[in-house]
């Protein structure tokens, strides 16, 4: 009887221990932002989005230097013109400003919204090849160890070759 109370008690301490390894989760981690940086398709997006803000830059650099050489004619003129006149010159490089201004932040507003619409497709593949990875190495979690992530990784399985080469194929 004894025997039976000790087998049954081994067995069911067996069947929970392999029960708690089991529902242990297995965990790996990926340098998310590393990764990114080396997709093709994030270069591309970088160099579209360089090519974008240059040429909104030289489109307020020339807006600017048409404000500076209207600015320095009006002070040349000066003297030769009306108090009137003069205020009236003064509001249109007050408007010139505004209009330069307001130009900027447009084309700092449509700069992000092209960010966001070239990035977005990278980010979202990223995501699906390191979930495919993940899944066929048999883990359950993946956390991002991209530095301000929060994650702090001493050890742990790195999936980011795994990922990468996952990518060229």
């Amino acid at each position: 009887m004894n025997r039976i109370k000790l087998f049954s008690i081994a067995f069911l301490l067996f069947i929970g221990a392999s029960n708690l390894m089991n529902a242990q989760s297995k965990i790996a981690h990926v340098d998310s932002q590393e990764l990114i940086e080396t997709m093709d398709a994030y270069k591309q997006a970088q160099n579209e989005l360089e090519k974008i803000e240059k040429s909104y830059r030289d489109q307020i650099d020339d807006m600017m230097k048409e404000a500076q050489k209207t600015s320095e004619r009006y002070q040349a003129e000066s003297d030769t013109k009306t108090e009137e006149e003069n205020q009236r010159r003064m509001m249109k490089l007050q408007e010139m400003q505004q209009s330069i201004s307001e130009f900027s932040q447009d084309a700092q507003e449509d700069l992000q919204k092209k960010r966001e619409s070239l990035l977005r497709p990278v980010l979202e593949k990223a995501r699906e090849i390191i979930q495919q990875v993940a899944r066929e190495k048999g883990y359950d979690y993946v956390l991002d160890s991209s530095i301000g992530s929060g994650v702090l990784m001493a050890d742990g399985y790195d999936l980011l070759n795994d990922v990468k080469d996952a990518i060229n194929k």
